[in-house]
């Protein structure tokens, strides 16, 4: 028999973790080690497929559910969305686990989100949003065919951010930051993107005169000429000297890439220092907002639609009028 989990208590068997990697732990002594995946889900899938798992369709429980939308769902989707997803899933399941999916009704869902919503209003509403795609797929994999209970179960109101950022705020944070916040602040402002897709930017994104991106979220496609200021930005981090380098845009003196939560973290310390309290997020809207031209914003938030971003720039800065005379 093996030694009883000392963490991890929800991993299936022969599931286990060393250091960030997962691995299929043999039953059979010598035990044998085989390497899936340093990520999670994609680690549970190669599990699956090595044990043959199929849940008992008769065991129609929701932690089931949540077991077969990890190992098959989870995979399809970003790294961050995974991440956020997997924090949602694991509050869901310590309401909802051993409970039935034909028996989970509205009135459960509205008092999970009254009790939630007392903590955290939007993580009660992402967390609903996840519990309804579930059922949906439960409900295309036949655990069940009754009406998905979130219907008609209202959210909490969001208020979207409208925060506009200066440019002399800008510039204060800047000065107060380490260059590798600097880097991904001028990158975020002269691109438009998202913080993640900033700092995955690659020297050999560049091709052909233009900066080439695929959006992690939407997984939009385009190209952004490298002219003017951000041909500058770009030559300057390539100038910058280095003990080493690598192929990203975004860092260190040692060449290793800016994480997500060095960004995070730095920025936090630079605007502290500064006395500015806008997010990094907050430069996409200052991008889109400062060309001054919808069409060139929508094409370069890679928007679907006009719509979206007259939303975007009319929340930060309000609808320009002319005066009654």
């Amino acid at each position: 028999m093996g030694r009883r989990r000392e963490s991890n208590f929800d991993d299936p068997p022969r599931f286990h973790r060393k250091g960030k990697v997962w691995y299929h732990v043999s039953g059979t002594l010598p035990r044998l080690w085989t390497k899936l995946s340093s990520d999670r889900a994609e680690a549970l899938r190669l599990w699956a497929q090595r044990e043959g798992v199929r849940e008992d369709d008769s065991t129609k429980l929701f932690s089931v559910l949540a077991r077969r939308y990890v190992r098959e769902v989870f995979p399809t989707k970003s790294a961050q969305t995974r991440r956020d997803n997997g924090k949602e899933l694991a509050n869901l399941l310590r309401v909802f686990a051993h409970m039935p999916i034909d028996a989970i009704a509205p009135m459960h869902i509205r008092e999970y989100m009254d009790i939630r919503g007392q903590v955290a209003k939007v993580r009660a509403n992402r967390e609903k949003a996840l519990f309804s795609h579930l059922f949906n797929k439960a409900r295309e994999w036949g655990y069940t065919a009754t009406q998905n209970p979130c219907q008609g179960v209202k959210g909490f109101k969001e208020v979207g951010r409208s925060r506009y950022i200066t440019d002399a705020e800008f510039d204060q944070v800047k000065a107060h930051a380490h260059f590798t916040v600097v880097d991904a602040m001028d990158l975020a402002l002269l691109t438009g993107q998202r913080p993640a897709d900033v700092l995955k930017l690659k020297r050999t994104d560049i091709r052909d005169g233009a900066l080439w991106i695929v959006q992690n979220k939407t997984g939009a496609r385009l190209g952004i000429e490298v002219t003017g200021e951000l041909a500058a930005v770009i030559a300057r981090i390539n100038e910058r000297p280095r003990r080493a380098i690598s192929v990203y845009l975004i860092q260190d003196e040692n060449g290793q890439p800016l994480s997500s939560f060095a960004l995070r973290s730095r920025f936090d310390k630079a605007r502290r220092l500064a006395k500015v309290d806008f997010q990094f997020r907050d430069i996409r809207a200052k991008a889109a907002t400062d060309t001054g031209d919808l069409a060139h914003s929508q094409k370069l938030l890679a928007h679907k639609n006009r719509e979206m971003t007259e939303h975007y720039v009319k929340a930060r800065m309000g609808e320009r009028v002319k005066p009654l005379r």
